[in-house]
């Protein structure tokens, strides 16, 4: 595969944040009342997301290793800034229903994953595709859930009636436990299927484990130990495999 492709592919599907790499559960669960929030959180996340990866990588040999975190925060804090005026002058609506969770995309550990994990080691072009990619990876997935939880809980998806007029809604779903309602019982789809996440990484066949190791339902004690000397192992065994190509 095309290695820009690649990188879009690897954010919307292999290791989709929202539902593979389970990160950025606060806006996930707070916002997606309805599709429209979770579209419109996604969609703000990604774009906080492309710029922020696009400024990193171009700057990463100018930011001292020891100031890295706190120069990515300023980035992504400006950024962040700069799409919530934009969102206060033409949408609103959508800033004042997403409320508080816009100014907390500064500290979304989707954004300063990507920052640390990518952006910061690698060229422009493949950075902001790896932003794209995990941003609309991201709005995918905020979208499904707000979408389950409106159907469910108004009979609406997008505001329009889908649902018949006998159907009682679930208002339960529309409220804070709703939230983890849909997101156990999507999780619990995922892990039926055996499809790769977080919670079922040890069932992935070897080539297609998460970049963490996954099996995060079993990582604890001496098993999260574990996972992490396999994690440490394997990657100083590709950096070694390589070093010996150059």
């Amino acid at each position: 595969m095309n290695k820009y492709v690649e990188r879009v592919y690897n954010g919307v599907i292999k290791e989709n944040p929202t539902f593979v790499l389970m990160l950025g559960m606060c806006p996930t669960l707070a916002v997606t009342t309805s599709a429209m929030n979770g579209i419109g959180m996604g969609l703000t996340t990604a774009a906080v997301l492309i710029m922020s990866n696009m400024l990193i990588s171009m700057l990463r040999r100018m930011i001292p290793d020891k100031v890295r975190m706190p120069a990515f925060i300023v980035v992504v804090a400006s950024f962040v800034t700069i799409v919530q005026f934009l969102l206060q002058a033409y949408l609103p609506e959508l800033n004042e229903s997403l409320g508080i969770y816009i100014p907390l995309i500064v500290v979304n550990c989707i954004i300063l994953g990507r920052a640390e994990a990518y952006a910061s080691k690698n060229p422009v072009v493949l950075s902001i595709l790896d932003g794209l990619g995990m941003g609309l990876g991201f709005t995918a997935g905020l979208t499904l859930i707000g979408a389950v939880r409106e159907l469910l809980g108004s009979g609406s998806i997008f505001g329009l009636q889908v649902m018949p007029d006998s159907y009682e809604p679930l208002t339960i779903f529309i409220l804070a436990p709703g939230a983890f309602f849909v997101l156990a019982m999507l999780t619990a789809i995922q892990n039926k299927l055996k499809l790769k996440s977080a919670t079922n990484g040890e069932g992935a066949q070897e080539g297609e484990r998460l970049a963490c190791g996954g099996g995060c339902a079993q990582c604890v004690g001496r098993v999260c130990e574990a996972n992490h000397d396999r994690l440490n192992a394997a990657t100083a065994d590709s950096n070694g495999k390589k070093e010996e190509q150059k």
